[in-house]
Order: C-alpha cells, then sequence, then structure tokens
C-alpha cells in the first residue's frame, strides 16, 4: 500500500545515521522515530516556489534521501511508512486537524501514523515539524511524556461534535492559549478513522495549491533539535528552548536563502534560492 518494496531501505536508512536493528521492536520505533525527525528536514517550498509537491516514493526519495532538502507532513509520513512498511510494521495513517489556539474548525490537513505493537498502540507524529522526538503511546488514561526537554500530553475524548478522538497537547507559552486551566494549548486533534494514499494525496493537494492554505504562498521551514527549535516564517526566524522566552529575528529577503542552509541545513539551487528572494520580496 505504500511502496514499501520500492524503497531503498539502505539509503533511507544511511540517511538517518541509523546503524541500530531492523527487527519490527518498540525500541527499533523508538530509536527511527528520534533519527528521522532530527534527520529529515522540514519545509514546504515546494508548494511556495511550484505549487505542487508530489507524493510518489521516487520523488520523495530524490528530494528528501541523501539531499539537502525535506517535505512537510504529507511527504514526512509517505516515507516513514514505506520504511515502517518494509521493516515489517503494523500501521495505519491518520490525518488531523491542527488546532495551535485557532477560533475556528480548521479542515484534516496533518498526516500522522499509528503504530500497533504488542496490542499497544503508539502515535507517529514525525511531520509536525516541531514533532516530538519518540513515538507517543496511545493510552486509555492518557498520556503525558517527555523526552527530557519537549513535553507532551495526549488524551482521547470528543474532537468534534459527536466525535471522539484524540488530541495532543503542549505547554502553553506566553500569549498562547490555556485550553487545559493547567498550561496545556491543543496541538492538534484526531480520529482514528484510518486514510490511504489517496487520502493523503486529497490533502495534499489542498495544502498545496490551494490560497486558503497558508502553505501555499508562504515559506514555513523547521528543525528540531534536542534542546531547541528553529522556525521560520516567511521572514521572521524564532527560536524556542523549553521554558524560555523565543528569540525573534525579522530578515531581509535576500538574507533567507544563506539562512536556510546554515540554520536549517536546506540548500536551494541558484535559481531556486533568486525565485524564493522574489516571492519574499
Amino acid at each position: 500500500m505504500w511502496n514499501g518494496d520500492a524503497l531503498d531501505l539502505d539509503a533511507y536508512l544511511a540517511h538517518l545515521g541509523y546503524e541500530g536493528d531492523r527487527s519490527p521492536t518498540l525500541e527499533t520505533l523508538r530509536a527511527l522515530h528520534r533519527a528521522h525527525v532530527l534527520n529529515v528536514r522540514w519545509e514546504n517550498l515546494d508548494a511556495v516556489l511550484r505549487g505542487d509537491v508530489p507524493l510518489d516514493l521516487d520523488a520523495l526519495r530524490r528530494k528528501m534521501i541523501g539531499n539537502a532538502r525535506g517535505g512537510y507532513c504529507f511527504e514526512h509520513a509517505s516515507l516513514y511508512a514505506a520504511a515502517l512498511e518494509r521493516l515489517g510494521f503494523t500501521f495505519f495513517a491518520v490525518l488531523g486537524r491542527i488546532r495551535m489556539g485557532a477560533p475556528k474548525m480548521l479542515p484534516t490537513t496533518h498526516a500522522m501514523l499509528v503504530v500497533d505493537i504488542d496490542g499497544r498502540r503508539w502515535l507517529c507524529d514525525v511531520g509536525f515539524g516541531a514533532s516530538p522526538l519518540e513515538p507517543i503511546e496511545m493510552t486509555a488514561e492518557g498520556t503525558e511524556t517527555t523526552d527530557g526537554v519537549w513535553t507532551y500530553r495526549l488524551r482521547s475524548g470528543e474532537v468534534t461534535p459527536g466525535a471522539q478522538g484524540w488530541t495532543l497537547y503542549q505547554p502553553a507559552d506566553e500569549g498562547q492559549k490555556d485550553e487545559t486551566g493547567d498550561g496545556w494549548m491543543a496541538r492538534h486533534t484526531f480520529t482514528l478513522d484510518p486514510q490511504y494514499p489517496v487520502d493523503f494525496a486529497m490533502a495534499n493537494h489542498f495544502i498545496a495549491t490551494s490560497s486558503h492554505s497558508p502553505f501555499s504562498y508562504r515559506p514555513f521551514v523547521q528543525r528540531v533539535h534536542p534542546d531547541r527549535l528553529h522556525l521560520l516564517d516567511n521572514r521572521t526566524l524564532i527560536t524556542s528552548r523549553p521554558g524560555e522566552k523565543p528569540e525573534v529575528r525579522e530578515l531581509e529577503p535576500q538574507e533567507v536563502p544563506k539562512l536556510l542552509s546554515d540554520v536549517f541545513g536546506v540548500d536551494l539551487t541558484p535559481d531556486d534560492a533568486t525565485l524564493l528572494v522574489t516571492k519574499l520580496t
């Protein structure tokens, strides 16, 4: 279904710097998840520059493996799904609604995977940009987890009127909406309705092409580290560390291509760099 048999697994794992066990165990899933989040870049530049984001495995391979480029959630989740399928994991895909304090209901435009291991389910959210470094267990009583730096809360309940699902929370920073009364903001919600590559294709088309999608015209680039997060929102560079006030810097258009390389590890061709500067001007 996810074309795992066509994936060059050795090249993918080499890109991640992963040399561990390849059996479909929780230990492998945790190590692979962390390696993917830290080593595969997150960016929406093809949507901004071309209005087209292919999801076929060959396009993902050429762009995201052995190359200084990245992708957004549909690309990450599709590539990760191919790897999990090739490794023999049992999983299905889901789509979520981004919240982040939004005052209205947004469409299902975020792709994730749910992995089953020995009767336990794990949320793999490798394509958020500021992604959790490890999968999060989905438990009836809810899960609060940390990798030592970044903290998350996962709860089940009503996510849209009459629909049960799950909500992933993150600590609310200053000025963000505290939706729980004890310092947590909803990051996104999702139900457990299985999704398939054709569903990814439809949602991806909206994200890449619609004027209602900010990703179609406004550059977003993110890179998470174990101790900090870098975010480029159009021409604003934001560096966040847990418990600290974010550092914010406004950039001139011509600064952006070099910053993409130096801070995010994203290298554009000269033509694409020129086109991006033009769009930012």
